[in-house]
């Protein structure tokens, strides 16, 4: 089956059993600073999770478009990708185990409904319980999947593993489909397994399904482990689905006690279901995928699938186009540091790989119209801004030539002073000069590079990296914090300001909020001149000293327009929305000052801003990209 009609079938199959479908959030989590992308289905829902009432009701399904960070330096094998699109389906105190992991069954094997895949091909993991929290393992879970398996004819036996490494000692045995592992394989909460959890976290146990792709088992590759099992990474089994029960809540004495409200929150790759219904398990042949792949080999001569290291080149020059082409139409630009520094890293990686391939220089950019073609139907913004994303890849690679210009410089200076693998790592972390160039330069002039020693430069960096990494891909956390609150609605102060003093044109493109500042990015065509930016501070402050009161309301999107609601990227927007109001009367006409699709939270009163004699203040207004500046605002004392 096509990406494209998957993803249409899961839709409509949870709709047509009372789910309202929502849109996807944007890939950077919008006023959390706590994260820097969208990583699963959850994370736009974790209010709602944790209690909030959701406009569009207790069932909910949609696919979220999701980019994972850490995953880069994977990218290679059959499987991973960094940008994928996630589906999912939550109840929200509504129904529980018995309906999602039938439905979700159901969609799987119907082929006429659902996608079609055999049962006998399908294995499940459950949570086997965790002896030091107390908490049993959830033989509902599995007794559930033994009926449903006998439905389809199969006596699905249960097997105690545990761990990855108890699965590769004893492997499958004849019969066993369901088999219990351990809370770091099968327990959700945001920190982690029940021993990381705070007093106070959720979590719960969940249920994952694997395809089979080679249920003869001879494509095992012994060098994951002497045998296979459901969680083995040779590539024979492949995870598709993740059905979590939030059921718990940890106690300050370390025990747990039930939710009161039960959720479910499912999450499945659509990439990874769809080369489930081929029955290959390269994701990398996938409609959306082998479209790049295709484009690329029509302007080289060497082929998809011809030897290992081309393959891995055409899957990092598909995967990372791809990921960069949506962050980038998200408004996520190339840059030094924060979300930009992963579009660069991905932009600069498949330039290298292109080179491998021999495709022609700054040719990279003429593969985008190939990804918005193939996902126009989901998300027409690709189609609409195909020229500028061109722009800024075509940019982007320019620059990187020039950087590795630089570069071989400096690896001329190095290779006389004499090579060493920290010298290479110095070269790669400053020049960003890849270091299989450095090792086929090397090469050339007769010496060689201590890999080893490059390597244990790189794992240290690697490292270091991940553990500052760690606070910022914890699942979402968002930072409600009182300061972090009061500058979410200084942004909403800040962008009518804006379209009062530079005009309509002006709509947001994204913040980020901290503690310590607001980054507000926004449209218009040229820069604020010291007038405009002394007239935009005046009326926030104006704003903040009138004591204006704020508050939302949940209204049908269309009447929320109506009356005059600006927003964000309305396409990530459902039928209702919770739009924020300051100022009094019922919309723009009626003398209210700001009326803004969010989520919240906001405070209660624009007095809250001044507090302790703060007032608002730009600290710096600069161009990101063409047509797009950015403000960074604080809330100070005079």
């Amino acid at each position: 089956m096509q990406t494209a009609a998957v993803r249409k079938r899961y839709l409509e199959f949870f709709e047509k059993r009372g789910h309202t479908l929502i849109p996807s959030g944007l890939l950077v989590p919008e006023n959390d600073p706590t994260t820097l992308f969208t990583g699963s289905g959850m994370q736009p829902l974790l209010p709602y999770l944790l209690g909030e009432p959701h406009p569009a009701g207790k069932r909910l399904v949609n696919s979220q478009k999701c980019f994972r960070a850490e995953d880069i330096d994977e990218v290679g094998d059959n499987r991973h990708t960094t940008f994928f699109e996630m589906l999912g389906n939550w109840s929200l105190g509504d129904y529980f185990k018995t309906e999602q992991l039938q439905w979700f069954f159901e969609f799987l094997t119907d082929g006429e409904h659902g996608i079609g895949l055999d049962p006998s091909r399908l294995y499940v993991t459950v949570f086997g319980g965790d002896t030091e929290s107390g908490i049993r393992r959830d033989d509902e879970a599995a007794e559930i999947w033994q009926k449903l398996f006998r439905e389809k004819g199969i006596d699905a036996a249960i097997a105690e593993i545990g761990s990855e490494k108890a699965g590769s000692e004893r492997g499958i045995r004849p019969g066993e489909r369901i088999f219990y592992y351990g809370a770091k394989k099968n327990w959700w909460s945001r920190m982690g397994d029940p021993a990381k959890m705070p007093a106070g976290e959720p979590g719960g146990p969940d249920s994952e399904m694997f395809f089979d792709f080679d249920p003869s088992g001879a494509m095992h590759d012994k060098r994951f482990g002497e045998n296979c099992h459901p969680n083995c990474d040779c590539g024979r089994f492949m995870e598709i689905g993740n059905s979590v029960f939030m059921q718990y809540r940890k106690r300050a004495d370390g025990g747990f006690d039930e939710l009161p409200q039960k959720n479910v929150d499912f999450g499945g790759g659509l990439e990874r279901m769809t080369a489930a219904t081929g029955g290959d398990p390269d994701v990398f042949r996938i409609d959306t995928l082998r479209a790049l792949i295709d484009g690329i080999e029509a302007r080289m001569e060497a082929r998809y699938g011809g030897n290992e290291q081309l393959t891995l080149s055409f899957r990092v020059v598909a995967d990372h186009l791809r990921g960069a082409v949506f962050m980038i139409a998200d408004g996520i630009l190339p840059a030094n540091k924060e979300q930009g520094y992963f579009v660069r890293r991905l932009l600069r990686r498949a330039v290298r790989h292109m080179d491998l391939l021999g495709m022609q220089e700054n040719t990279l950019h003429e593969l985008v119209p190939l990804v918005a073609e193939h996902y126009a139907d989901k998300y027409p913004v690709l189609v609409e801004q195909t020229r500028d994303i061109r722009e800024e890849i075509q940019k982007e690679e320019e620059k990187f030539r020039l950087t590795l210009a630089r570069g071989l410089k400096e690896f001329e200076r190095m290779s006389a002073e004499g090579p060493s693998g920290t010298a290479a790592f110095d070269l790669y972390q400053t020049y960003g000069f890849p270091f299989e160039m450095t090792l086929e330069l090397a090469h050339e002039k007769g010496f060689t590079i201590d890999r080893e020693e490059f390597e244990a430069q790189f794992r240290s960096h690697q490292d270091a990296s991940r553990a500052g990494a760690e606070k910022k891909f914890h699942g979402g956390l968002a930072d409600h914090s009182a300061m972090s609150v009061r500058y979410h609605t200084a942004t909403h102060l800040l962008h009518q300001a804006l379209r009062d003093v530079l005009g309509e044109h002006v709509f947001q493109k994204g913040s980020n909020i901290t503690p310590e500042r607001l980054r507000f990015d926004f449209v218009h065509p040229r820069k604020m001149t010291r007038e405009e930016l002394e007239r935009v501070e005046r009326a926030v402050n104006e704003r903040i000293a009138a004591d204006l009161p704020v508050a939302f309301e949940i209204l049908p999107l269309e009447e929320a327009k109506r009356r005059g609601a600006i927003g964000l990227f309305e396409d990530q927007y459902g039928e209702k929305v919770k739009v924020y109001k300051i100022g009094e009367g019922a919309s723009r006409a009626d003398g209210l000052y700001s009326f803004e699709f969010c989520g919240g939270p906001h405070v209660g009163n624009t007095r809250e801003l001044g507090e302790g004699g703060t007032r608002f203040k730009i600290i710096k207004e600069e161009a990101i990209s063409s047509g797009i500046r950015r403000i960074r605002a604080v809330l100070a004392e005079v």
